[in-house]
């Protein structure tokens, strides 16, 4: 746990830093302008520099952005949480390190090859060029850098135009990712964004025609502009992840999953745990491991009370309250005047609840019972919307997860194991926090930033 007043002065600290520039000589952030055109200029200067580099260069510059994370890591999750409010800091490090250590690199470029009697035909991925990328303030940092080592790998710039209310964290990265790339050889501004985004300077990214491939990490609003800007798009979008517990678990195992999941950075995460359906002849069970691993249970007009917090009524509609996003569940129980820090509060609700409908990002899961795998499933693909993002499920009976998997076609399915695991955390695969689900390409990585390129040679370099 980390004492307030250390948080208080490493806040302090890094905002002083980064006023004085990150190596105390220079007043200016590295790759940070003051307007979206300077940026581009900057930006496309730097591609045009950044062609003639190797594969083996590239690599070296990512080994760098890699060291810099986990060694600032602390530094930007202090101030993510400080600039938004919004998140745990704990667990903001955690995430910082997984982006470092698990985002893909040059080694997710592969080539192909095809060869016979009239030669050889070679596929190389090849780069766009200057990528424009648009990152949310749930993950502001963190979404940065990823970016960054995928396109950088994919032989990219990148010009980012962050959220607002999450500029000063996301600008600290792009200055991270600068000093890196210059020590390890690499081009000035290779990787830049505006010192105050706005929708203005976001515009102007997506129609400067120096920027050929557009990749965004938001609400639905956002992923709407860029498929209709005419130019090639990955978008990220929402999800609202619903979680199924039957009755062949391991039900202290799930609880502790659940609420490890749904708990993280306080359910920012687009893959968190938002909604769970647990079958009936164990959701008492299934509670009270939770109650038992950090979750706080509410019930009655605490709920109605909650509900009046956490979400925004009009016309009989709800939309979440965006001021108690990503808050500790001790804020909401304080309001309820409840004296408990818990990781989590749960409650029990109807499927039709609007914590069940609404995606919350805040540390609260409703429960609902179901009767068996056929209404658990029925219930959980409504909640899940479409949003073909993630969904979780604890099951030892095969049938159960395939029939589950089949129905809601989520880009992420974990089985068994808290939702980060989607993710890479805990489980096998690479990371990312650009999650495409809208777009198709799925886990995003240095693949997904590239184009083929076909070289063909006839009747030459076949030897078989």
């Amino acid at each position: 746990m980390l004492d307030e007043r250390y948080v208080s002065e490493l806040v302090a600290s890094v905002i002083n830093s980064m006023n004085s520039g990150s190596n105390g000589t220079s007043s200016k952030q590295k790759g940070v302008f003051a307007t979206m055109g300077e940026a581009l200029e900057a930006v496309d200067k730097a591609y045009r520099q950044y062609r003639s580099y190797t594969i083996e260069q590239r690599e070296k510059m990512i080994a760098k952005i890699r060291e810099l994370t986990l060694k600032e890591a602390e530094n930007m999750a202090i101030l993510g949480v400080e600039e938004t409010g919004m998140g745990r800091v704990s667990d903001k490090i955690i995430k910082h390190q997984l982006v470092a250590n698990k985002t893909p690199g040059t080694e997710d470029l592969h080539p192909t090859a095809f060869t016979g009697d009239r030669g050889m035909t070679v596929v190389e991925m090849a780069p766009y060029g200057v990528i424009g990328s648009i990152t949310p303030s749930t993950n502001p940092s963190e979404t940065v850098i990823c970016n960054s080592i995928g396109m950088i790998a994919g032989g990219n710039g990148v010009v980012f135009n962050p959220h607002p209310n999450a500029c000063r964290t996301a600008n600290y990265a792009v200055d991270l990712v600068n000093r890196a790339i210059l020590e390890a050889g690499g081009p000035e501004n290779l990787v830049v964004t505006v010192e105050k985004p706005t929708k203005e300077s976001s515009n102007e990214m997506m129609k400067s025609p120096i920027v050929r491939m557009l990749v965004a990490t938001g609400g639905p609003g956002v992923v709407k502009a860029l498929l209709s800007s005419g130019k090639k798009a990955i978008g990220a979008g929402a999800g609202n992840p619903p979680v199924i517990v039957d009755d062949t678990v391991n039900i202290y195992k799930a609880a502790g999953d659940i609420v490890a999941g749904a708990s993280f950075d306080n359910n920012l995460p687009c893959i968190a745990e938002k909604e769970c359906f647990a079958f009936a002849n164990i959701a008492d069970q299934l509670i009270e491991a939770m109650q038992k691993q950090g979750a706080y249970l509410i019930s009655g007009d605490q709920i109605d009370r909650l509900v009046k917090i956490a979400l925004i009524e009009k016309d009989g509609k709800y939309s979440i309250n965006k001021d108690w996003v990503g808050k500790d569940a001790g804020k909401f129980l304080k309001e309820l005047g409840i004296d408990a820090d818990p990781r989590l509060i749960i409650c029990e609700t109807k499927a039709c609840h609007p914590f069940v409908v609404e995606e919350l990002m805040m540390p609260i899961l409703p429960i609902v019972r179901v009767t068996d795998i056929d209404q658990a499933v029925e219930l959980a693909v409504k909640a899940e919307a479409g949003n073909r993002h993630s969904a979780h499920i604890h099951s030892k009976n095969v049938d159960h997860l395939t029939k589950f998997a089949r129905a809601v076609e989520t880009t992420i399915f974990v089985k068994n194991a808290p939702s980060f695991a989607g993710i890479g955390a805990g489980g096998e695969g690479y990371t990312t926090f650009t999650i495409a689900g809208p777009t198709g390409e799925g886990l995003t990585a240095a693949h997904s930033f590239t184009r083929q390129r076909r070289c063909v040679l006839v009747d030459g370099l076949h030897i078989v």
